[in-house]
């Protein structure tokens, strides 16, 4: 599922305009943008959580030339699935 059909369902679902739904959408993910760049975490009961972690510089290789390529820490968004989404998932 993309973007568009993420919007088409939920807005049938509700019974909204498409432009209204794309505007949710876009301030839900702008609002999570926004908490991860502060370092907090969004947590979903029974869906999961975004996070952020920092990831150590260190010194990689260039696929091409084989020449040692320093590579700079960063930050990283992860994932942790909650148990419900897990459970919903893996059923047979």
């Amino acid at each position: 599922m993309n973007r568009q059909e993420l919007v088409r369902n939920l807005a049938k679902k509700f019974e909204l305009p498409i432009g209204k739904t794309n505007e949710i959408v876009t301030e839900l993910l702008a609002t999570i943008t926004k908490s991860l760049t502060k370092g907090d975490t969004i947590t979903f009961v029974g869906f999961g959580s975004f996070s952020t972690k920092k990831r150590a510089g260190r010194i990689g290789r260039n696929p091409q030339n084989g020449k040692p390529v320093k590579i700079p820490p960063r930050k990283v968004v992860r994932f942790s699935v909650g148990k419900a989404l897990k459970e919903s998932v893996n059923k047979k």
